[in-house]
């Protein structure tokens, strides 16, 4: 048993004030469209001195003191990007100090909730959705989202950037042990290029086709079906489809 040298402990001055923490909630949302990973931003205004400057952040709130952290990430979902009943995995908390050390941030969230903001605690949550097109841009409760590469989103707001590669470190763990992660981001069809650029961006690197074939034909839940790409200018690709029966078989 570990035990604590109590001699070694450094005690905080009682005169230090206590942190009084507002605690929030941030949704990573990922998703795939068949050639880029993205992330699920929205469009931020902010307002100083009679101009407007726009950026983007992750969706997000303050929790209600009447709720807890995973209804507060549903609601988030819901009321900002118009997501209902979204499977979500809590992943981390994010507390840094320099979490609001950039005061453009901090006003912006004073005039949204009215109070004043010293500090803030952020619970992370991530989800994997399905997406069909690429930097598709839409509205929802009047918030204006983007899908953006998730390699490059730009400079976010508060520490979203950390957050997000927190995230894509996630999902790189979860697919090392368990790759039906993959398959919550595919299409119901999809074809071998599309799992392979899909293995690529999770882990930011070129795979060598020869190896990546010998690998499919490993994977005995990915079936291949008698249906094949149509309208395409090359030749038209097999599509697969992910066997989850069989998959829980490989699992055992």
């Amino acid at each position: 048993m570990h035990c604590i040298n109590q001699n070694k402990i450094q005690m905080t001055d009682h005169n230090t004030p206590l942190a009084h923490h507002h605690i929030s909630v941030d949704c990573v949302v990922v998703g795939f469209d068949g050639e880029q990973l993205k992330v699920l931003l929205l469009k931020r205004i902010i307002k100083e001195d009679g101009n407007e400057y726009h950026d983007m952040k992750l969706p997000g709130s303050l929790i209600y003191q009447d709720e807890d952290p995973d209804s507060a990430a549903q609601r988030v979902l819901e009321e900002q990007a118009g997501l209902k009943r979204m499977t979500l995995e809590q992943f981390k908390a994010f507390g840094s100090r320099d979490r609001t050390k950039n005061i453009k941030d901090v006003q912006w969230l004073e005039r949204a909730i009215k109070m004043k903001v010293d500090r803030i605690v952020t619970i992370a949550y991530l989800s994997l959705v399905k997406i069909s097109s690429s930097n598709t841009a839409f509205t929802a409760g009047g918030n204006e989202l983007r899908w953006i590469p998730i390699d490059n989103p730009g400079e976010l707001a508060f520490d979203h950037n950390i957050i997000i590669n927190e995230a894509l470190k996630r999902i790189r763990q979860s697919v090392s042990t368990d790759p039906i992660y993959l398959f919550q981001l595919l299409p119901h069809k999809f074809t071998a290029l599309q799992l392979r650029t899909l293995f690529e961006r999770i882990y930011g690197k070129a795979l060598d086709v020869r190896n990546f074939q010998k690998k499919l034909k490993q994977m005995t839940y990915v079936v291949p079906l008698d249906e094949y790409e149509k309208n395409v200018a090359h030749r038209a690709a097999r599509y697969y489809r992910f066997d989850k029966v069989e998959y829980n078989k490989t699992r055992r």
